[in-house]
């Protein structure tokens, strides 16, 4: 039998060939097929906080305690502003608003809407929660990537599962070395995922809750620097009192002095005026050091260097006292509070977070597409694409689904819990406000007639020490009562503007009302 060798030989060579082909048919396929396909994890349900409340390091309040009454003094209020967490700080100011030394209040307040650390730290929330809602926003738009690569290997075809025999035939095991070139374009595009769509629904609200919660800090601001320069105010007005009350005891020492030089006055009538007149300088000390102390933490409220070299205006343009009624103000409150409104976003935005939960156990769709060019270098590559669709439908994850739902309603019952909470808080606090405020209004009128009767009996007294009818005893005892019916005064007018800055933050839009708009240049 004859055998024609040419042919074998050309037969070897065809089914080699061949085999090469299917070898690198395979590894083309399996370099398109990499990015063509649909991802088969699907969205999953955003998981929000427990909590709702933003700022839950700081706080402004202000309150007017009740304190017990004394023979000397009418004062039944102590009113005071207590400022926590960031709302006691601030970013420097001074670059960007020079500051000429003198400090009027509503340069103040707007120093502080703009640099307080409080305001400024709910101002960068709110980008925050954009950024993530465009991170949501992301899943529902299409994806689109490129990737280029350039290969040079070779093959295994044993481990490719390429097994071939043939009496007379021997195979090489291993290809190659071979090379490709692969440019593709992806894209990527989800069709129906209510969970993604649930999720950036929420992110929408938690960025309006965050928007919401900003203009409220600027209430709280201007509650905090509004107050604090009213404590600044009442303090300079102490050290005035004070420095008038020490002038007329070193006055009334002199006094004492020339009676005890001629003989009319006993030597202990002179100790007493000026163990009088040295305890008036002290107490000026003290409250001088006490103003020195307000003005450095005002200065850090607004963004001016911690420091007291500065000078404060007596001119505080608060409203007269409002006539309201309360049903009205508390109305207004509920209308106008923006943290309350806030907490009601938060409430939405939970209730979307537990639909997105739900929908995780929804059949999702969604389209794929990639086109390219691949060959063994790019002059021999040749146009090639793919197209699919994909529809992923849950049947078993393991309980995720469920215990993302049990996570939701916990936060959903949480956040409906609070904002039940707040509007009992906002009307606490306008009925807080409208109290001190009629009893504050009531409390300036006695204390001014307080303060008129003082003087009026000092200067009587004055003139039975002059006369010689009564000792320094009664001169020193009608000091005193000056000095406390003076404080007295003081406190009031603190209180009552205090109590006007309160019922502006307690019915909402302080800022607006409070500090007018820039003028268009």
């Amino acid at each position: 039998m004859k055998i024609n060798s040419k042919r074998m030989v050309r037969t070897k060579i065809i089914t080699v060939t061949g085999v090469c082909a299917l070898s690198m048919l395979a590894i083309r396929a399996g370099a398109q097929a990499g990015g063509g396909g649909a991802s088969s994890q699907g969205a999953q349900a955003v998981q929000l906080p427990l909590s709702g409340r933003p700022g839950q390091g700081g706080s402004v309040n202000s309150t007017e305690t009740a304190v017990p009454g004394t023979t000397s003094s009418i004062n039944t209020l102590n009113p005071a502003v207590q400022v926590q967490g960031p709302y006691t700080g601030s970013a420097s100011s001074v670059a960007a608003m020079p500051f000429s030394g003198h400090l009027s209040f509503r340069e103040a307040l707007q120093r502080g809407l703009v640099y307080n650390l409080g305001a400024v730290g709910l101002a960068q929330a709110v980008r925050q929660a954009s950024g993530a809602s465009q991170v949501a926003r992301s899943a529902l738009l299409p994806n689109l990537n490129g990737s280029l690569s350039e290969n040079y290997l070779t093959e295994n075809l044993k481990a490719l599962g390429f097994h071939f025999s043939f009496p007379g035939l021997s195979l090489p095991t291993i290809v190659g070395p071979f090379n490709y070139f692969d440019a593709r374009a992806r894209l990527t595009q989800s069709v129906l995922d209510l969970t993604a769509i649930n999720n950036y629904r929420a992110s929408n609200e938690l960025m309006h809750s965050n928007e919401l919660s900003a203009r409220d800090a600027r209430d709280l601001v201007v509650l905090a620097v509004g107050g604090t320069y009213l404590q600044v105010i009442a303090a300079k007005a102490r050290v005035d009192s004070a420095r008038a009350q020490l002038d007329t005891a070193n006055a009334l020492y002199q006094q004492a002095l020339q009676q005890r030089g001629v003989g009319l006055i006993a030597q202990v009538d002179v100790n007493r005026s000026q163990v009088q007149a040295l305890a008036d300088q002290q107490r000026l000390l003290s409250l001088q050091n006490d103003l020195a102390k307000q003005k450095i933490d005002l200065a850090r409220l607004i963004g001016l260097p911690p420091t007291d070299q500065y000078d404060v205006s007596d001119d505080v343009p608060l409203p007269a006292t409002p006539t309201v009624e309360f049903d009205v103000a508390l109305k207004q409150a509920f209308e106008q509070r923006a943290d309350l409104k806030a907490a009601q976003s938060q409430v939405r935005a939970s209730e979307l977070a537990r639909s997105a939960a739900r929908s995780e156990l929804l059949p999702s769709v969604s389209v794929s597409a990639d086109f390219g060019e691949i060959g063994v270098n790019p002059g021999q590559a040749f146009g090639t694409y793919t197209v699919a669709g994909s529809m992923k439908i849950p049947l078993w994850q393991g309980g995720r689904a469920k215990g993302d739902m049990e996570e939701a309603n916990a936060a959903l019952a949480q956040r409906r819990a609070e904002l039940e909470d707040l509007k009992s808080l906002v009307e606490s606090q306008v009925r807080k406000a409208f109290l001190d405020l009629q009893a504050s209004a009531s409390q300036v009128d006695v204390a001014k007639k307080n303060v008129e009767l003082s003087r009026e009996t000092l200067d009587l007294t004055r003139q039975r020490f002059e006369a010689g009818v009564t000792d320094s005893v009664e001169v020193v005892q009608s000091e005193q009562t000056v000095a406390s019916a003076e404080l007295d005064y003081i406190n009031s007018e603190f209180g009552l503007n205090l109590a006007k800055l309160s019922m502006a933050r307690a019915i909402g839009g302080a800022a607006e009302s409070l500090v007018p708009p820039p003028k268009a240049q």
